[in-house]
């Protein structure tokens, strides 16, 4: 991605934290990001174009995120459900800590974009047509198609879940192993979009002081891993073989 890409993709996100996405001038973004309007309707066409690149743009980052979570050194016990359960624990709390804090991950994993946000079906702008006064020969076309739906993201959770997972997994369990990133990821998703903050302590915990997130993290961990307690039970050991 060229750095005037990424400037004005970087700039038009702070402007989307700062107002709704109505508010947001394209001359305001271009001028954040030190480059003329002329070469930011080069780069995305159109303000239609701005905004799935910056959607796409950070449900990107969000499943890279995913992909370094899943990916990081396992505990000794690599390959069985324990392992699997706590990896895929952590991409659900990375889900829940990214969904908090960016509004466009969050609008693509619930389908929920509100009012600020850009409008998730925006057509492109035909081409030939002028807009703002900026000479439609020199736009560039969309090259972004419309944000990813929830079921987009929540399978591609899955499946690098599963590209991770199965290496180490017996070959007869790795149906029930896909099964439980599935239901790990729906968890996941079902979390998002109604946080469990008033979740009560796990069977035989006392209850302890913690904060809201604390609480959404644990029982998103808790759900998940009850996702792959459900694995059959030959899974551990066959997994070291």
């Amino acid at each position: 991605m060229s750095a005037a890409r990424e400037s004005l993709l970087d700039a038009a996100y702070t402007a989307l934290l700062a107002r709704a996405w109505t508010a947001v001038r394209m001359v305001d973004v271009a001028a954040a990001a030190g480059v003329s309007r002329q070469t930011l309707y080069n780069e995305f066409g159109s303000k239609e174009g701005l905004a799935r690149a910056l959607v796409r743009r950070e449900t990107d980052g969000y499943l890279a995120g995913v992909a370094r979570v899943l990916a990081r050194g396992g505990p000794p016990d690599a390959g069985t459900r324990a392992d699997a359960a706590a990896r895929m624990a952590a991409a659900a709390t990375w889900t829940l800590r990214t969904a908090r804090v960016n509004p466009l991950v969050r609008a693509a994993l619930t389908g929920c974009w509100g009012d600020r946000l850009p409008a998730p079906a925006a057509d492109p702008v035909p081409a030939g047509t002028a807009r703002s006064g900026v000479p439609a020969q020199r736009r560039a076309p969309a090259a972004e198609g419309p944000p990813p739906e929830p079921a987009e993201l929540v399978g591609r959770l899955r499946d690098q879940a599963v590209a991770v997972l199965e290496p180490g997994w017996p070959e007869e369990e790795r149906a029930a192993l896909g099964a439980a990133c599935e239901t790990a990821a729906r968890l996941t998703l079902s979390c998002v979009v109604a946080p469990a903050a008033g979740a009560g302590p796990a069977p035989g915990r006392l209850p302890a002081r913690r904060t809201r997130r604390e609480a959404e993290t644990e029982a998103v961990s808790r759900l998940v891993r009850g996702a792959f307690a459900r694995l059959p039970d030959g899974v551990e050991s066959g997994a070291r073989h």
